[in-house]
């Protein structure tokens, strides 16, 4: 069975996050929604909150999991028997980032893969950092989250 594992903090989850992951689907026999989890992040949501959220995003696909964790990413693929790590690059600084961030996994887990996909060019000026700035000072997010997480953020 081919699992992959599509780590992030989704605080929150946007519309770019969800076209990767449903573009992804027919490379995969499951995905797993990863909510990395960091104590030392300051994070907007709470983890059960995002992780609720995520949930209701994909409800309808029955081949996508959502799961909180914590510690390293490679462990947790380790877990739940991913052999590939889904990322999605928006920009050159996301691939150098990530590129490191996969030569690193790679060293420490030669068994997985990193799967990187290209943001659609609609979606790669949408970030979580910008939404939760949005949010923070009280403006519309509608055209960047899925209308299912919209009801978890007007409250």
């Amino acid at each position: 069975m081919k699992i992959a594992l599509f780590p992030g903090s989704f605080d929150p989850i946007t519309i770019a996050h969800v076209d990767i992951v449903i573009r992804s689907l027919p490379l995969f026999d499951k995905i797993v929604v990863g909510i990395g989890l960091n104590s030392s992040k300051q994070n907007l949501l709470s983890s059960d909150k995002r992780e609720e959220i995520v949930k209701s995003v994909f409800a309808s696909y029955p081949t996508i999991e959502v799961q909180a964790y914590e510690g390293l990413t490679i462990d947790f693929c380790k877990q739940i028997k991913a052999s590939y790590m889904l990322r999605g690059i928006r920009s050159t600084g996301d691939f150098e980032y990530e590129r490191a961030i996969a030569q690193i996994n790679k060293t420490m887990l030669p068994g997985a893969e990193t799967i990187l996909l290209l943001s659609q060019p609609e979606y790669s000026a949408i970030s979580s950092t910008i939404v939760r700035d949005i949010l923070r000072n009280n403006g519309d997010v509608s055209q960047f989250v899925p209308k299912e997480a919209l009801p978890f953020l007007k409250a």
